[in-house]
């Protein structure tokens, strides 16, 4: 026998009982490295060295729930699986991948959860309540702890990327939660302290209208969001903000109070616009007839508003070309009318108005006239007496007989 065949005799018996011993060595429970050689039938074939390939279900890939065994392993990759079962008679190696992600993600979580380490992960499942992703097990995200702002749907979250922390760790119940807004929270508070820093009482910036309030509308400015109170919205009298804002909205605003210590911010859009008064004069002119709406009435008069944020006084004496004693009288509140500018002074915020003077004033009443002397004497002055007679010539003839007897006893 030649020297060379007898080296590849040794090397035969050696590679022979080194496989008896592995064959021998593998047992349900161990652990075994190997590669992944082939998916087919939604199971992934693993070689170890094996006299023959394991293989790994599909179920025992992944913690969460999988379509398709290519979604966790390709061709070629290197993993480390735990023998589920072995039987050799009909060559039937199960292993499990899942398994050793499992043991070997404990640890790991417990570890971020103690540092509140921020890492990635990707969405594997949308499920009832929430979002799914693989962890090592299965990490849940409940849908309030998914963003900042309420998301009615998470159909197209599956397969995005999401910064997460651990939020809750129950190893023996194995339970994991995961949430994503809380990396949100800080970085929102981060940026908005660094924001906040930078904004100055009384600037003028843009915004946009984030959310609407029954007191008020949040207008984002740089990332943060800073209050606008329902009576900072207009100059005119606001009753919803939904009224005149819509979210989105890009608004002109003016800072008015920062407060970091509190981390609110107070603006005013109205304050970011000229006010009233301020085109009062230009709009106005004494002698100018404009259109109005009644708001107020006292007793003294009516206040009527001719511009936003513009009101006018009606004093009671320019109200009616007839004597009033109330305004009440002749006005109510809300009613439109006709006023004429009188005065403006923009300075004191005045303006005199009259609605009499747009009206044209009624025809002066004739008076009643005295009867003259020798005017004939009317048949209702005369009550019912019949010795009175209607005519001159008469009423002197019934006189004269009535009293003529005594007259001529007088001669």
């Amino acid at each position: 026998m030649s020297e060379e065949t007898k080296n590849e005799l040794e090397a035969a018996e050696v590679a022979s009982q080194e496989e008896l011993e592995q064959i021998v060595s593998l047992k349900k429970g161990d652990t075994v490295k190997g590669t992944i050689v082939k998916i087919e039938d939604n199971q992934a074939y693993v070689s170890i060295g094996y006299k023959y390939d394991g293989v790994i279900p599909i179920r025992e890939l992944s913690s969460v729930h999988l379509d398709s065994a290519a979604d966790a392993v390709e061709v070629g990759q290197e993993v480390e699986t735990k023998v589920v079962s072995i039987d050799d008679e009909k060559e039937r190696l199960v292993l499990s991948k899942r398994a050793i992600d499992s043991e070997n993600a404990w640890d790991e979580l417990q570890k971020r959860f103690d540092s509140q380490e921020t890492f990635e992960v990707t969405v594997a499942d949308v499920v009832k309540g929430g979002i799914v992703a693989d962890v090592g097990v299965r990490g849940f995200i409940p849908a309030s702890m998914v963003e900042r702002h309420f998301v009615e749907d998470f159909s197209d979250y599956k397969g995005r990327t999401l910064r997460v922390k651990v939020k809750e760790i129950d190893r023996e119940n194995n339970k994991v939660i995961l949430s994503q807004k809380d990396v949100l929270d800080e970085e929102f508070e981060a940026n908005k302290l660094q924001v906040m820093g930078q904004l100055k009482e009384g600037e003028v910036l843009e915004g946009t209208v984030q959310r609407l309030t029954q007191f008020g509308a949040f207008v984002d400015v740089g990332g943060v969001d800073g209050l606008v109170h329902v009576s900072e919205i207009a100059w005119n009298h606001v009753d919803k903000p939904a009224d005149v804002l819509s979210e989105g909205d890009k608004v002109k605003v003016k800072v008015l109070k920062v407060d970091p210590e509190k981390g609110k911010i107070s603006l005013s859009i109205k304050a970011a616009t000229p006010g009233p008064w301020e085109t009062a004069a230009e709009q106005f002119h004494t002698g100018d007839i404009v259109s109005g709406e009644v708001k107020r009435l006292v007793n003294f008069g009516a206040f009527v508003e001719i511009a936003p944020g513009v009101e006018g006084l009606v004093h009671i004496s320019q109200i009616s070309h007839k004597h009033i004693g109330t305004p009440h009288e002749v006005l109510k509140e809300g009613q439109s009318v006709q006023v004429k500018v009188l005065d403006v002074n923009p300075g004191e915020k005045r303006v005199s108005l009259s609605i009499k003077e747009t009206e044209e004033a009624p025809a002066p009443t004739p008076r009643s006239e005295k009867p003259s002397k020798g005017s004939s004497v009317r048949k209702e002055d005369l009550g019912d007496n019949p010795n009175v007679s209607l005519s001159n010539q008469g009423l002197s003839i019934t006189l004269g007989e009535r009293f003529g007897d005594k007259l001529s006893k007088l001669k």
